[in-house]
């Protein structure tokens, strides 16, 4: 009985300790993405919101806010609302932080990634931890990675093989002012906009084409408002961060953070899987839908890459020209 009694008091004291340990946590916790699933964004963010509800048992509980509705539709705005702490958590892209964090911009310098493993050599090793100690530099606490995947330009007009296809073409990019650096130096008109403003412009006809991942193409239907040219050119890729706001990550136990670390481990290898393995589904998807895909030679490739070496090298020195040979190392390497 003595002993039985001493469980009792041990299981009491347990669960009385945990309820007040669950009880210094938000009953939710805001979680910003720009897509949703069925896009790999989207996939990769759900999968960690059932992951730490799962091994919490209910005590982390995490809302998925997308479409950038935290930031009011305004996807460059939402690693600064992180830092401030106006949003908990986000799956975000490395393109939308790049103007808050100078060295995302790396992932976005034309034609530094050829493939998928040169991708992979970025976002593990040396240059991966470089980047994370800028954003935690910068306010925010970075514990995973996830993939929205390589980007390919789309036009409503003609084919693009050669830079001169692209001369004059008002193309829709995110808010970076080196996309815009990159379109220009190719002839092209870039015109800065948000994602929620992308779509009723291709279909105004406002602008004449786009640049995304095929998946975010093909599941946003863009084909149906007159995208029937597309180029795969893999130009650059935009790798996504789970990031939680320092305040709130304080807040979490070791045990609680390093389950917070490994679903996004694992969240972002479901979300990467999506990206890359849909790419070739959405291409055939599209060609049925009655897109025109092209996919360059290396001699084509590099007429794309020649007229960008400018942009290449100024941006080199903005982002950090040892960060920059870091991963030119890591992708020679790979």
């Amino acid at each position: 009985m003595r002993i039985l009694k001493s469980l009792a008091v041990t299981v009491t004291a347990v669960t009385v300790a945990a309820s007040a340990w669950a009880a210094d946590y938000k009953p939710e916790y805001t979680v910003s993405t720009v897509l949703p699933a069925p896009f790999p964004w989207g996939i990769a963010a759900e999968k960690w919101v059932e992951l730490v509800k799962e091994r919490t048992q209910g005590r982390i509980n995490l809302k998925i806010y997308s479409n950038s509705q935290l930031v009011q539709g305004d996807q460059t705005k939402e690693f600064t609302a992180l830092r401030q702490g106006i949003i908990d958590m986000a799956l975000g892209s490395t393109i939308n932080w790049s103007p808050q964090v100078k060295e995302l911009n790396l992932f976005s310098l034309p034609f530094l990634m050829p493939d998928t493993k040169a991708l992979d050599a970025l976002t593990r090793g040396a240059v991966a931890d470089s980047i994370f100690a800028a954003i935690r530099d910068k306010g925010a606490e970075p514990i995973g990675w996830a993939e929205n995947g390589f980007r390919q330009v789309t036009n409503s007009k003609h084919e693009i093989r050669t830079p001169a296809d692209l001369k004059g073409l008002k193309i829709r990019v995110v808010g970076s002012p080196l996309y815009n650096d990159i379109f220009s130096a190719l002839g092209a008109n870039p015109t800065q906009m948000s994602w929620a403003d992308a779509k009723p412009a291709l279909t105004t006809k406002a602008v004449d084409g786009q640049e995304n991942p095929i998946t975010v193409f093909k599941i946003a239907k863009i084909e149906t408002v007159g995208q029937l040219f597309m180029t795969r050119w893999d130009y650059v890729a935009d790798p996504l961060i789970f990031a939680v706001n320092p305040r709130v990550w304080k807040e979490f136990s070791a045990a609680d953070q390093k389950i917070l670390v490994d679903a996004a481990a694992e969240a972002g290898k479901v979300g990467i899987a999506a990206s890359r393995e849909g790419d070739d589904v959405a291409a055939k998807e599209a060609t049925a839908s009655g897109v025109k895909i092209t996919t360059l030679t290396e001699a084509e490739r590099k007429a794309f890459v020649d007229a960008t070496r400018g942009v290449y090298a100024d941006w080199s020195k903005k982002i950090g020209e040892d960060l920059v040979k870091l991963a030119e190392q890591a992708v020679a390497k790979r």
